[in-house]
């Protein structure tokens, strides 16, 4: 189960690295590349959804970590990731996207980042918590500046719709990064994300130089009980103004052709992903095109499940995966090649994954969008966005799009308040009793409060 929301730091000083060293995972270069990259503080895996039956969690006291800077170096990084925790430890760390590379040498990316490929703290326990909320510090942005104008956003369009066109690809997942200085607290803004996304997948780690704040709506993979869960986010809409235009704005999303054809295509590539690690047969699609409520947006997501194989091991799991098809497009070959060239520097953490693996083949994965990273000693912070580009693809409406995913950044997380709804109450009975109570579950369902019918009415009749 997820660990509601991803609060990961991870402290680990050169003894704890030395203990733990794994000879076929930690070199001596890797000792050096990451001499700046010991957890600050505990590893925090947070939910901030006001809803639902996530758990957030700490990770506090590294025992030792896991280092991989060379993509030769991934798969046995997952590797020693599993055997530590079969003897009881549990590890939370992340996966960038360029780790791509030493899983399927037919991927291409770009040149990794200053953040190694795969970085994970091992751990004695973990603790619940409650999500980081009132008694942080405070902090300052500049204003945001795209890597990219807007000229040269819509000629990389262009240059999709062309290779579109020559049968290359069917979709590109084309991303941009927004580019801010900050100061002041990043915990504080860690919190200000979640609250501000409602997610259940958020996740913060502090390396020292450098820190990475998720508040990622999108789960990678979930594994229980050797069953395996995704659920690909493609389609996104801006929240309506009020009750009406909001609804509006969902149904639009759950019927638009364009947005159900993008995530189908997806949805079948992870069914085919699975297929690779799962028992003949248990492949299956519980819910396909479920329209998600978030502060900012609505999102079309799918789910897809199965059960593994006997003896598939993380390894396995991560090279059926990574990265989720979500942020590459199809064929994933081909189109991360693509991506490859046009994108203009590596993406790092950004569309790679957060998350956790624990004892009792427990383990779970946000893809990491709505992720934010912060380079301390530049006091630089990076913000990824993108898109599904397909043939019907526009370029303004993309752009548009990237600048709705974007609002997570914008936006401040609303003071606490409560819905208060009054009737009448006369002669035994209540005035217009259904139609406050159909107001009231509209301002429920808008502002994301969660509502009983039964239990209001049973109240009710206390009264």
């Amino acid at each position: 189960m997820w660990a509601s929301g991803l609060c990961g730091v991870l402290s680990t000083s050169p003894a704890r690295r030395q203990a733990s060293n794994d000879p076929s995972v930690l070199s001596d270069r890797q000792e050096d590349s990451s001499k700046d990259m010991a957890l600050e503080s505990p590893v925090l895996l947070s939910s901030y959804a006001l809803c639902g039956q996530e758990r957030s969690f700490a990770f506090a006291q590294p025992v030792g970590e896991v280092v991989a800077t060379a993509a030769d170096e991934v798969r046995p990084a997952l590797s020693a990731v599993e055997r530590a925790v079969g003897q009881g430890l549990h590890a939370a760390g992340f996966v960038c996207y360029e780790a791509a590379v030493g899983l399927d040498p037919a991927f291409t990316t770009r040149p990794a980042g200053a953040l190694p490929l795969v970085y994970f703290g091992l751990f004695a326990e973990r603790t619940p918590v409650t999500a980081p909320g009132a008694g942080l510090g405070t902090y300052e942005l500049d204003e945001w500046r795209p890597s990219v104008s807007r000229e040269e956003y819509e000629a990389a369009i262009a240059r999709i719709h062309s290779y579109i066109a020559a049968g290359d690809t069917y979709q590109v997942n084309y991303t941009l990064r927004l580019h801010s200085y900050f100061q002041g607290d990043p915990l504080a803004l860690y919190r200000d994300m979640g609250q501000v996304q409602e997610s259940a997948l958020c996740a913060y780690f502090d390396l020292g130089r450098h820190v990475l704040i998720s508040a990622s709506p999108e789960l990678f993979f979930r594994l229980s009980d050797g069953r395996c869960t995704v659920r690909p986010m493609k389609g996104t809409r801006p929240r309506g103004r009020f009750a009406a235009e909001d609804q509006q704005r969902a149904d639009d999303l759950q019927h638009s052709a364009k947005d159900r054809a993008e995530n189908l295509m997806v949805t079948d590539m992870l069914r085919n992903d699975l297929g690779r690690i799962a028992q003949v047969g248990s492949v299956a699609v519980p819910a396909l095109w479920s329209v998600e409520r978030y502060p900012t947006v609505w999102q079309l997501t799918s789910t897809v499940e199965s059960q593994l194989k006997a003896g598939v091991s993380l390894p396995d799991i991560f090279a059926a995966l990574f990265p989720c098809g979500s942020v590459t497009g199809a064929p994933k070959v081909r189109t991360m090649e693509i991506i490859a060239e046009l994108e203009r520097a590596p993406r790092g953490i950004y569309t790679g994954c957060m998350g956790y693996v624990s004892p009792g083949s427990e383990a779970c994965f946000n893809v990491a969008i709505r992720t934010a990273h912060l380079d301390r000693e530049s006091g630089q912070l990076e913000f990824g966005v993108g898109g599904g580009i397909v043939w019907e693809s526009s370029a303004a409406g993309e752009y548009a799009e990237c600048l709705t995913k974007a609002e997570v950044l914008r936006a401040r997380p609303y003071p606490s308040f409560e819905l208060l709804e009054t009737l009448l109450y006369e002669d035994g009975a209540y005035f217009l009793l259904e139609r406050h109570l159909e107001r009231l579950s509209q301002s429920a369902a808008y502002w994301g409060f969660c509502y009983a019918d039964d239990r209001v009415r049973e109240q009710l009749q206390d009264v």
